[in-house]
């Protein structure tokens, strides 16, 4: 009966230790699902900054060649008035370019961050992670001298780890029913997300809902917001790089000083519209789709995929150390006394102790290793 005992607590141990196990990968594959996610915020996060700096840097750029450049060829094609009549063509159409370009910076004063948020989801999940990974070693120092206690037939051990299984017991159905409502409402969320993700957002960011499902969905049958401005910025673009090509050819052979403006237009020219193609591939919602597809993926599968494996965890462990709870008790009772002289005593204290139908009178058995006293 006393092997029984103990390879009924062998038994559970065991369990628990196949539970930390999988418990370990679990914990793992929600950390990694959950660093998707932040990447992915992150990387959304640059390209909205990318975009917000290049709209920023162009308009200034345009702003200053306008204040100063121009002004300057203005002033030098004063006698010739068909001339200045052209470069406040040009000075327009630099103008209206950089109207244009103000509205594509489109997360510009939102309150929403996605950097903001991607820190607080890693702040969290570095303490998640952390709890699990206290618990699982808890657990696993438990289970381990749980055995040694049993192995060495120690009482007291065994009745320490058992107040620490019941309190470790404790521990993995709360964690088991937040798992589980985790779990169910990842999966609920996972089986429809753009409806979710659209409403929230907008309310969030209070952008409109064309904007948004131009990037969350990204399909044809969405148009891009931003074509028209687009549009209507290359062409100002292309304006003005066909002014200047006109003063440089009429007015720099009568008025020499104008070449210097000129060029300095045409480099700024040239950066404006290197700036414009960037903004162009930036803007398109190949970028920030794909981020958006790569937060999902973390979310759905792989920390989806780790919840279910702690839940497994959580239950392979609090089933094993109900078990434990319920045979430790009757196995430490089995444990012979750790004092051999009080079977060996012949006194009348030791009566008692004795077995139902032996007479107190008769004479003691002796056992391995005692010799009789003389009465």
């Amino acid at each position: 009966m006393e092997k029984v005992r103990f390879w009924r607590g062998s038994e559970s141990r065991a369990a628990i230790c196949i539970g930390i196990g999988i418990g370990f990968y679990g914990n793992s594959e929600t950390s990694d699902g959950v660093s998707q996610l932040s990447s992915a915020l992150l990387h959304a996060n640059h390209t909205l900054s990318a975009i917000d700096h290049l709209v920023l840097e162009t308009v200034e750029r345009l702003g200053e060649a306008v204040r100063t450049e121009l002004t300057t060829l203005e002033e030098v094609l004063e006698p010739r008035t068909e001339l200045v009549a052209a470069a406040r063509g040009a000075r327009r159409q630099a103008e209206a370019v950089a109207q244009q370009l103000q509205g594509l910076a489109f997360w510009q004063g939102v309150p929403l961050s996605p950097l903001q948020v991607a820190e607080d989801v890693s702040f969290v999940e570095e303490y998640r992670w952390l709890a699990y990974v206290l618990l699982l070693l808890l657990e696993l120092l438990v289970c381990l001298f749980t055995l040694l206690g049993l192995a060495k037939q120690s009482k007291w051990l065994v009745i320490v780890m058992t107040v620490m299984s019941l309190l470790v017991l404790v521990l993995s159905w709360g964690s088991m029913g937040l798992e589980a409502a985790t779990a169910v409402g990842l999966s609920d969320f996972c089986s429809n997300p753009d409806p979710y993700v659209l409403n929230l957002t907008q309310e969030e960011t209070g952008l409109s809902s064309d904007i948004l499902s131009y990037y969350f969905l990204c399909n044809q049958a969405v148009s891009n917001p931003f074509q028209q401005r687009l549009t209507l910025s290359q062409r100002a673009l292309a304006n003005i790089h066909s002014q200047l090509l006109g003063l440089e050819r009429e007015a720099v052979p009568q008025f020499p000083s104008a070449q210097k403006p000129l060029l300095s237009l045409e480099e700024t020219l040239n950066v404006t519209e290197g700036n414009f193609h960037q903004l162009v591939a930036l803007l398109h919602c190949r970028g920030l789709h794909k981020d958006y597809g790569a937060a999902l993926r973390g979310l759905c599968e792989d920390a989806l995929e780790g919840l279910l494996f702690l839940l497994l965890f959580s239950l392979l462990s609090a089933g094993a150390l109900a078990t434990a709870l319920c045979s430790l008790p009757r196995a430490w009772a089995l444990f012979p006394p750790r004092n051999p002289s009080a079977l060996c005593s012949g006194s009348r204290l030791s009566e008692p102790l004795l077995p139902a139908g032996l007479d107190p009178g008769s004479p003691l058995r002796s056992f391995p290793g005692c010799r009789r006293r003389p009465h």
